[in-house]
């Protein structure tokens, strides 16, 4: 459409403009957005209708030879250019097609989808990027059923870019590895830290000092105890009966890998406890949720939502409920990465019950 009008208001200013060939910049332009919006077929087609109906307006003004053959040339070499400006967007958009289903399968291999059963626990996750064309982040989680109970991760690496990956899968692999011997939650968090810490200080002074990871690990056993341990990362939610309640820490803790060290002896770090009943869900989310702004920058807070504060049955209407929740409260303009998990104990719902902490 608007390569024709291009074409159509250049005729039309060349004919009748208070001024002659006042329509021959709109002729040379009808070529340029062909190219960078036609396929080159219809780019060549375009270049030659517009040079045809420039030498047509010449001829039809009685411009002598040489000037025509100037505008000839202007309009011909913008043509040219614009055949060449086209093949080169074909040629990134297939190489971004192809970064991008890099992209994605490594997304997979790093962060698989979690099964949709453990233990006693139904589990539905969800992941969100900022950028369409950046399908690989920070964000990070993980469920595994362990002698111990169900134990899972939900984090966010500082940083972007391959820098992200590699840590993410540090955390992951580390999770994965220490999750089945780790005896305690505090013991599987310190050993997750030191993990995290010795990645970052063979990356470099940089990454070293700056490079951390912000997480909440839980764990679930049998007769529906849930552990929490929150290394600096946004509370999770209790999910019950039309309720949402901010599991918030006791005790604020730094991120994991910064390599300080705790301030408690290894394996002791404070866990809070917390009853899951039957038919509730535990929700977890990254910082691209709860720092998700609408126009007026005013954060979105799931306490707050209406379409929040609905019975859930099953975690994978939980986790479609908050993202399109936060979709609507930002219009979909996602300003970082949004991951959310949320697992629900199997059961008959029992009457809503405030949390009790031990």
């Amino acid at each position: 459409m608007l390569v024709v009008l291009a074409l159509v208001a250049g005729v039309l200013l060349n004919l009748f403009g208070p001024q002659p060939y006042l329509g021959l910049p709109l002729l040379a332009a009808a070529p340029l957005v062909a190219g960078a919006m036609l396929s080159f077929r219809s780019a060549f087609v375009v270049v030659g209708a517009a040079c045809v109906i420039s030498v047509g307006l010449d001829l039809e003004r009685g411009r002598p030879a040489t000037p025509r053959s100037v505008d000839l040339a202007v309009v011909g070499l913008i043509g040219v250019l614009a055949l060449a400006v086209n093949r080169l967007l074909l040629r990134q958009g297939r190489d971004l097609a192809l970064a991008r289903d890099v992209a994605e399968a490594v997304q997979r291999a790093v962060l698989p989808d979690p099964p949709s059963e453990v233990g006693p626990l139904v589990v539905a996750a969800g992941y969100t990027t900022a950028q369409a064309e950046a399908r690989i982040g920070g964000d990070l989680y993980a469920v595994q059923e362990t002698p111990f109970g169900v134990r899972m991760i939900i984090g966010d690496v500082r940083g972007k870019g391959m820098e992200a990956v590699a840590a993410v899968s540090v955390a992951i692999g580390a999770f994965r590895q220490e999750a089945e011997y780790a005896p305690t939650l505090a013991t599987l968090v310190q050993r997750l830290d030191e993990a995290m810490a010795r990645a970052a200080a063979t990356s470099g002074p940089v990454t070293a000092t700056e490079g951390f990871t912000t997480a909440v690990l839980a764990e679930v056993s049998d007769d529906g105890a849930l552990s929490l341990v929150n290394r600096g990362h946004p509370p999770p939610y209790l999910v019950h009966g039309g309720q949402l309640v901010r599991l918030d820490p006791t005790l604020p803790q730094l991120p994991l890998g910064m390599g300080l060290g705790d301030a408690t002896p290894a394996g002791s770090a404070p866990v809070d406890v917390v009853w899951l009943p039957l038919g509730a869900s535990l929700l977890l989310v990254t910082d691209g949720v709860t720092e998700a702004r609408d126009a007026a920058g005013t954060f979105y807070d799931p306490l707050s939502s209406r379409r929040m504060g609905r019975r859930f049955t099953e975690p994978e209407a939980l986790v479609d409920a908050l993202a399109k929740d936060v979709g609507r409260w930002t219009g979909d303009n996602y300003r970082d990465d949004m991951a959310i998990l949320a697992v629900t104990r199997r059961g008959a719902s029992l009457p809503a019950t405030s949390p009790v902490r031990s």
